[in-house]
């Protein structure tokens, strides 16, 4: 089985583009001797008539054996999976492996124990039973804990924020700095840590600003209600020429669009090609202080609130 039939498996799985089927492969053949050894025990004795303990002893070290090779091939199966899904892992994803491991092996343990039980004879209905109910209690009290575990793993196989994203979460935004099993820290602006619960993230809507390539920006500027309309029609242009000569930006529009109260208001529109924040603060600091200068230039005056009184007689009207 070894030398001729594994052999020739191995070669064929080396033609193929998947690599679940060279771990197979590996994995049976480097399945140890107590196995090959137990199978043989187990079917060579069948016929024989022996103590029913020695049938006992040879038929739990064969199905014991199964278990563990089964055990080791879903291990390995694990290891390859988070391995193709994580790529090079960091150590909060070598955490999450572990931890993935850890519940399976327990999990498979505990099954094939119960199976192994089951077929040497042992009625393990009751024991079952037991498992439920202390599972059940188990689960209860420690609910909120395996939800921050679950929601650490689909943090860390989904990928929605990475260490390093800078994430706003409701009333909560910072800078990701470390994503563990149970909670994420966050820098704030302030410079203070915030400790958020994996559950409470992976329910709210997150958004993550480093994953943006570029950021719209809408602002509006007024004119008071003197400037001529020639002038008017020039602004949009000034405007455009002021955004356009800027690194990170794209200029979209400029358009007259108001009447308010006190100033003929235009809004303008643009992008922003860069995630930083402090990328988007120094353009539009820079693109208001030409605006300021362009208009100072062409005598165009700003608008501020103003209220215009007639007097008549001894009484002030609005």
């Amino acid at each position: 089985l070894k030398r001729v039939v594994l052999k020739r498996l191995g070669k064929l799985s080396k033609k193929t583009k998947s690599k679940i089927d060279d771990t197979i492969i590996t994995f049976l053949q480097n399945v140890g001797s107590i196995f090959y050894v137990s199978a043989s025990l187990f079917a060579a004795v069948q016929h024989l008539s022996l103590p029913n303990i020695v049938h006992l002893i040879i038929k739990g070290a064969f199905f014991f054996s199964i278990v563990y090779e089964v055990i080791r091939l879903a291990e390995n199966l694990l290891g390859l999976v988070v391995a193709i899904k994580l790529g090079k892992m960091d150590e909060d994803e070598t955490s999450l492996s572990s931890a993935l491991s850890l519940i399976l092996r327990v999990i498979l343990w505990t099954v094939g124990i119960l199976m192994i039980l089951s077929n040497l004879g042992f009625n393990v209905t009751s024991l079952l039973a037991s498992l439920g109910i202390g599972g059940l209690a188990v689960s209860l009290a420690l609910q909120p804990l395996f939800a921050d575990i679950f929601s650490s793993f689909s943090i860390i196989l989904d990928k929605p924020f990475e260490e390093g994203d800078y994430i706003v979460c409701g009333e909560y935004k910072g800078t990701v700095k470390r994503i563990g099993l149970k909670t994420t820290r966050l820098e704030a602006l302030q410079g203070e840590e915030l400790v958020i619960s994996n559950a409470e993230l992976t329910a709210a809507r997150v958004q993550n600003f480093k994953k943006l390539q570029k950021r719209r920006i809408v602002f509006a500027i007024g004119v008071t209600y003197d400037t001529p309309p020639a002038t008017l029609r020039g602004i949009p242009k000034i405007i455009e020429d002021v955004i356009s000569g800027k690194e990170h930006a794209e200029f979209s529009r400029a358009h007259f669009w108001e009447f308010a109260d006190s100033s003929l208001n235009l809004e303008i529109v643009y992008f922003i090609h860069s995630s930083e924040y402090v990328d988007y603060m120094d353009t539009q600091q820079e693109i208001n202080l030409e605006i300021l200068e362009a208009f100072e230039k062409e005598g165009i005056e700003m608008a501020f609130p103003t209220r215009t009184v007639h007097v008549v007689g001894d009484k002030a009207i609005a």
